[in-house]
């Protein structure tokens, strides 16, 4: 689906940084939604999804099991 979206977990990514957690989430938010702005009446959804999402993502890397061992 969003094959400009990188790969955030080890070993491709040694640690992933707030922003680009948050960048994947503006992609995915941006696929999902079909706008790459939205409207005044459409913003703070957009902008509570990619917070959401960021902050999912962050929770997902940080349980993540790699190579039989959980990231540091």
């Amino acid at each position: 689906m969003c094959r400009s979206i990188k790969t955030l977990r080890e070993p491709y990514t040694p640690e992933a940084s707030e922003a680009e957690m948050r960048a994947a989430a503006l992609q995915y938010v941006r696929k999902v939604s079909g706008y790459r702005e939205p409207s005044r009446a459409n913003a703070q959804a957009f902008d509570r999804a990619v917070e959401e999402i960021t902050a999912a993502t962050d929770q997902l890397l940080a349980e993540l099991t790699v190579g039989g061992r959980r990231p540091a």
